[in-house]
């Protein structure tokens, strides 16, 4: 997955086991967060930092989605423990995480990473965590959105 590549379709499940489907978005940013699992330390912190900086993103007009291997019930239960207020969206069998070069060296989970998709359906952005350890800023992903608006 390169920069300027159409993205390619998909359509998950979200917290409440409604599908998305990316194709539905198109002429929008949209801005893909994977990360590897909910409830962990990393993860908690950088969807939180979402949250708190939510006002902000929404400012920016693109659809802001959170994908990971964990179930829906999972991510129900993790939106609902932090308050998240971003969809996010199960990829159980990791055909999403494969598609856009998110696999983990953790078995069956994500790598954490951004992808920016253009209004025009390119990827805009891409970028993996090589550590999941580290989690991208805020400031680093709204950047990646402006750059694409």
């Amino acid at each position: 997955m390169n920069v300027g590549d159409k993205a390619p379709d998909f359509t998950l499940k979200d917290l409440h086991g409604e599908s998305w489907n990316l194709s539905e978005h198109s002429g929008k940013v949209v801005v893909l967060l994977f990360y590897p699992g909910d409830d962990t330390p990393v993860c908690t912190a950088q969807l939180c930092s979402v949250r708190d900086n939510w006002s902000q993103y929404q400012k920016t007009g693109a659809e802001v989605v959170g994908i990971s291997t964990d179930s829906v019930g999972s991510h129900k239960s993790f939106a609902d423990k932090y308050s998240l207020t971003l969809k996010l969206l199960s990829d159980e069998n990791g055909d999403v995480v494969a598609d856009y070069g998110m696999k983990s060296w953790l078995p069956g989970r994500s790598a954490r990473g951004v992808v920016v998709i253009g209004k025009d359906g390119k990827i805009a952005y891409h970028k993996v965590q090589t550590l999941s350890l580290f989690r991208p800023s805020d400031d680093e992903v709204l950047a990646a959105i402006a750059a694409a608006s």
